[in-house]
């Protein structure tokens, strides 16, 4: 099932988890590869959680017959979180594992946050990543890829906190999370908003009260921060019907 206007987001509809993360996997090679067709090397947005867990295994299974050249492609994260290198609560360990590593992507094109070992501290962690995207970034993701939590939060901008009103930087710290672990660096809505393309990640009936509110008529990016992140070009809403049964 497809909804889409040109006032709204798009919204694809999928029966379960597993046709979604195929679905998604498909799109994304898609795009890519159009994109490097038209000359391009796009950098892509990554985020984590269980649903962008099993599309990236499914890139890892479909990537090597697609027409993705995977040296013309650079990769970031909209968000991470600020511990040890290689811990599983890593968004980039979790990708290195499902997809990365497999694919070979050069690692000079895959730009993680620093990690404890790395930084001194989460503000520090969160500087230089924005030096990282101001330094390397192509100036806009062509697709950029983000999860949504219970809250509604997307990255680690969470429903309440100051970071939602930050308009002044790439990157920010922030130290007391409410779902752990409490330090985690995530880019501003400023930063999330260069994107042509931005999609929504939403599997389970745990998130389907999220996804109503932030598709809702009404309803502030305060309360739920999903609502907050449009794409220049697109903003597309894959879902599975667990996720949309409350639209």
């Amino acid at each position: 099932m497809t909804q889409s206007s040109a006032e709204s987001p798009r919204v694809e509809v999928h029966p379960d988890r597993d046709a979604l993360a195929t679905a998604i996997a498909g799109e994304l090679l898609a795009r890519i590869a159009d994109a490097q067709t038209d000359g391009g090397v796009p950098h892509v947005g990554l985020t984590g959680g269980t649903i962008a867990g099993a599309t990236h295994r499914e890139v890892a299974r479909l990537g090597p017959a697609s027409a993705v050249d995977w040296s013309r492609v650079v990769l970031w994260w909209g968000d991470e979180r600020f511990v040890a290198s290689g811990d599983d609560e890593r968004n980039a360990t979790q990708a290195h594992s499902d997809f990365l590593d497999a694919l070979g992507i050069p690692a000079e094109h895959v730009h993680e946050v620093a990690s404890t070992a790395d930084a001194p501290d989460v503000e520090a962690a969160a500087a230089a990543y924005a030096d990282d995207l101001r330094t390397h970034g192509a100036g806009a993701f062509e697709v950029l890829m983000l999860g949504v939590g219970e809250d509604g939060h997307v990255a680690s901008l969470f429903p309440g906190y100051p970071q939602l009103t930050v308009d002044d930087a790439i990157a920010v710290a922030v130290t007391d999370s409410p779902k752990p672990p409490p330090e985690r660096v995530s880019l501003t809505f400023p930063a999330l908003a260069r994107s042509r393309s931005v999609w929504l990640l939403v599997s389970g009936d745990g998130k389907a009260e999220a996804v109503a509110a932030a598709l809702a008529p009404e309803g502030t990016v305060e309360q739920t921060p999903a609502r907050g992140v449009t794409g220049t070009e697109e903003t597309l809403w894959f879902l599975d019907r667990a996720a949309a049964s409350r639209l």
